[in-house]
């Protein structure tokens, strides 16, 4: 039985800024057998707990492995059955499998994970709980971002009616799902305009290893020099449609030229990155709008991996939210987000006792 009664984020110091904070749980008790994974197109996501020595409590924590390097993710978790058997040796081990991975790679794991319990779960139904959990359970975890503010981030009281509510999980592609009560979800759209399409357009287009140094590329990137802008149509601002000089009309539409055969050598990898980071942000803030306004939903919840906390894709979301509902819905993020899947699955093993957590914010 997973305790969450007085669960926080840890505040610890981070190793890199990409690394995601554990959760505390200083009233778990029990042993908890069971590790989880998500295990999707492009990324794993691990959630495992670890027990406080001497004292009772421990932490949840939260690793991620590129699917294409799943073996070395495999690897990381038969280290910490290996571990978690000689603290508990007669109790069964369980790994909780999610994700599009769970199936493809389930003969693998049986076989490199001998006597352990594999249980593969269904991935929006581990999404849905794993965003549950983070609503209710934890504070300081949702969030708003406005770059314009002198601080960006202000963290969301959870309301007393959570429902119903949106979560665009961006992940390789992109599912939207509409909740609307505990377990009670549909999958009301999706795109295939993820994270996936922009780590393989600047895998072609720039010299960026990693995803991570994608997103630190687009940083010192200006789109300007590629996307053509409405104040390059029309010379000022189209104020008639609401649409600024700055406002994208047409990304990359800078880079073609009648007879002039274009290399990509001709422009900077930054400028690349910005461009693309916006573009897909962009279309999954409208998609998401859209879906949002069909259901009357205010409340949209954004995770998956693609975001990262990363300062540029989260303004996006929230401008093009903001914008096209005219102030009328939120964009929420998590800190968590790349791991909803994974927490819902590690849950899955147990069932959460009834919490008494407050999760008022002190000013």
């Amino acid at each position: 039985m997973m305790n969450v009664i007085g669960a926080s984020v840890s505040e610890a110091t981070l190793t890199s800024h990409h690394e995601t904070r554990d959760i505390v749980l200083p009233n778990q008790t029990d042993h908890v057998p069971q590790v989880a994974v998500d295990i999707g197109g492009s990324l794993a996501k691990v959630v495992y707990y670890t027990p406080s020595s001497p004292s009772k409590g421990g932490r949840l924590h939260f690793k991620i492995f590129e699917t294409e390097r799943i073996d070395d993710c495999i690897d990381f978790i038969a280290k910490l059955m290996t571990s978690a058997r000689a603290l508990a040796p007669n109790i069964n081990q369980v790994l909780q499998a999610t994700g599009g991975g769970a199936h493809l790679f389930y003969n693998l794991l049986k076989r490199r994970l001998p006597g352990v319990v594999i249980e593969k779960d269904d991935e929006m139904e581990c999404l849905v709980a794993g965003l549950s959990f983070f609503i209710t359970e934890i504070p300081y975890e949702v969030f708003t971002y406005n770059e314009l503010d002198t601080n960006p981030i202000q963290f969301e009281e959870t309301p007393k009616n959570i429902y119903p509510y949106m979560i665009v999980n961006i992940g390789s592609g992109v599912s939207i799902l509409k909740v609307t009560g505990p377990n009670q979800f549909t999958r009301i759209s999706g795109t295939s305009l993820g994270g996936g399409t922009l780590w393989g357009l600047l895998s072609l287009l720039t010299d960026a290893g990693s995803f991570d140094d994608m997103l630190a590329m687009s940083k010192d990137g200006d789109n300007r020099n590629v996307d053509l802008l409405v104040g390059d149509i029309y010379g000022t601002d189209y104020s008639k449609l609401g649409l600024k000089s700055s406002r994208i009309a047409s990304s990359f539409g800078k880079v073609f030229k009648k007879g002039v055969r274009q290399n990509k050598s001709s422009f900077e990898q930054s400028d690349i990155a910005k461009s693309l980071l916006y573009m897909v942000s962009n279309n999954i803030g409208q998609i998401a709008y859209l879906n949002a306004q069909q259901h009357d939903i205010k409340r949209i919840y954004f995770g998956g991996c693609f975001i990262r906390g990363h300062p540029i894709t989260m303004n996006t979301l929230s401008y093009a939210i903001k914008f096209w509902s005219n102030g009328d819905m939120k964009a929420l993020f998590l800190r968590h987000e790349g791991h909803l899947g994974a927490t819902g699955a590690f849950l899955k093993h147990r069932t959460l006792p009834k919490s008494n957590l407050s999760c008022a914010f002190p000013i």
